[in-house]
Order: C-alpha cells, then sequence, then structure tokens
C-alpha cells in the first residue's frame, strides 16, 4: 500500500527575515550538543520522530551516524524542559541534493518529543535554530557566511509544523506531490509505534 505524501520545501534569505516567537514559561533551556553523539542523536531521532513516521535513519550504523555528525558545519541544538529532553533541531551546511553549498544550512530535523508538544516550547526551539543557522559560519571557520536557510516538511510531520515555520518568517519555494510506501510508525524504539 502506498500513500500520497506533499512536501513543502521552504527558505529564509536574510536574517531579517526571522520573526523569533516568544520564550514558553518555566525552566526551557536550548543547549548545543557539542560532542558528536550517535546514540544521543539516535535517540532525539527516534523519539522526536517515531509517531510520525521518521524512518530514514533508524538503519544506519553507528559508523554512518557517526559520519553525519561529524562533518564540518553540522550541529545539534537541544531543547530542555526542566532538565529533560523535550526537542532538537539539526542543522547542516549544505544544498538542496545534500551537497556542500556555499552560505547555504539546511534544518534537517526539527521537532519535539510527543509529551512536550502544544507547550510553546516548538516556536522557540525553531527560533533559536534558526538563528544558530544565520550565525554558523562564527562556529565554523573555513564556512561561508550564510546567505539561505531552508527546510523541507511533509504532510506526514505534525499538523502544527507548517504553521510554525511560516510565523517565523520561511516562504515556499517548492511543493512535490509523491507516492510513498505506507510504513507503519516505528516509535522510539522497535515495536512501540502507535497507530
Amino acid at each position: 500500500m502506498s500513500i500520497t505524501v506533499t512536501t513543502w520545501s521552504l527558505e529564509q534569505t536574510s536574517p531579517s527575515d526571522l520573526r523569533p516567537a516568544a520564550a514558553p514559561d518555566g525552566d526551557v533551556r536550548i543547549v548545543r550538543a557539542e560532542v558528536p553523539s550517535p546514540e544521543f542523536s539516535r535517540f532525539l531521532y527516534a523519539s522526536v520522530g517515531g509517531d510520525i513516521r521518521w524512518s530514514d535513519r533508524l538503519s544506519l550504523s553507528y559508523a554512518e551516524w557517526q559520519k553525519l555528525l561529524d562533518r564540518p558545519g553540522v550541529e545539534t541544538w537541544v531543547a530542555y524542559d526542566q532538565g529533560t529532553p523535550a526537542g532538537y533541531v539539526e542543522l547542516a551546511a549544505r544544498g538542496e541534493n545534500g551537497d556542500a553549498a556555499e552560505g547555504v544550512v539546511e534544518i534537517v530535523y526539527f521537532g519535539l518529543l510527543p509529551a512536550f508538544r502544544g507547550r510553546r516550547i516548538g516556536g522557540h526551539l525553531l527560533s533559536h535554530g534558526v538563528a544558530r543557522a544565520w550565525d554558523l559560519a562564527e562556529r565554523w571557520p573555513g564556512l561561508a557566511p550564510t546567505e539561505r536557510v531552508w527546510l523541507h516538511t511533509c504532510s506526514k510531520d505534525g499538523e502544527h509544523a507548517m504553521d510554525n515555520y511560516r510565523r517565523r518568517g520561511f516562504r515556499l519555494f517548492d511543493t512535490k506531490v509523491e507516492q510513498e510506501a505506507d510504513v507503519p510508525t516505528p516509535g522510539p524504539w522497535p515495536g512501540s509505534g502507535r497507530d
């Protein structure tokens, strides 16, 4: 069986495009995971995307995860609510085909664990992640200054994803509609998916 999936690509072309969200109430902090950790990154990926069919990275080996995380210009920023990981944003200096592209930063993954959705953390985390995409070259000597930040979202993502991106100042530049295999939600670990 297959499902119809719409994928939207969005972009910002100036730091002034960013419209930050207000910080949520409570003890929410956003910290860069400065030590590349396949275990932690896989935990974030599976926990955030497990109920919305993120599956492309689940079969990667430890070495493949390490290779992804070790590339220049790749950063993981994690939101913590009272010390508990609530979500993350992964940045990568690369273009739309996954190749190196001068001055282009992709928001590769962004989202919250299910228990933290609907609490105004997502807009705050996205705002922080976009700001870090714009100043990425300041932390990575040798990278060109950011001239464009882009991402894609799809009809499988959370119901508020597109609205959040647009409220933060992203503009649509491409739409694709494709058929994909209808895979069960994998959950944060094998067999724990909620259908």
